[in-house]
């Protein structure tokens, strides 16, 4: 059986923190807590967030945080961003983090994003080639950094 037909797509509540710290830590291999309640704490202070789970057979599997610009930079609110995404290892390159995104995009839509961006590191091949997967192209906006 395929993890996707054992699959259920929910809102992130606070209770699924120590299953985000978990697949957090497995991916990238360091235990940010810290970040993961700062994160978390932000959502009730945040009505703009809209952020989903993966279950596979009950338990957490994967996470995508997203929200609507508030019009930071100049940006109207018909722009959504995808923050972060999250799967665990077990089910990466099952269609799981797709299912997840997919789903990110429809409620995005249904409360009016138009655009929805994202920042990925120009080196991250596998994450370029995901985002482009499903549908995303090179934007308007250029990142502009200064390091002190």
């Amino acid at each position: 059986m395929s993890p996707l037909e054992n699959m259920k797509i929910r809102s992130l509540k606070k209770e699924d923190l120590e299953t985000i710290i978990e697949i957090d830590e497995k991916v990238l291999g360091e235990n940010r807590r810290d970040y993961w309640e700062r994160k978390l704490a932000l959502m009730d202070e945040k009505s703009s967030q809209v952020s989903l789970v993966a279950e596979v057979g009950g338990e957490v599997a994967g996470f995508i945080l997203g929200n609507v610009s508030g019009w930071e930079f100049g940006v109207p609110d018909t722009i959504g961003w995808i923050d972060t995404i999250g799967v665990d290892p077990v089910y990466q390159k099952k269609g799981l983090a797709t299912a997840l995104a997919h789903e990110l995009i429809k409620k995005l839509k249904a409360i009016g994003v138009r655009t929805i961006y994202t920042l990925v590191s120009w080196d991250d091949w596998n994450l370029l080639q995901f985002f482009h997967a499903i549908g995303f192209t090179r934007g308007d906006m250029i990142n502009l950094e200064l390091k002190i």
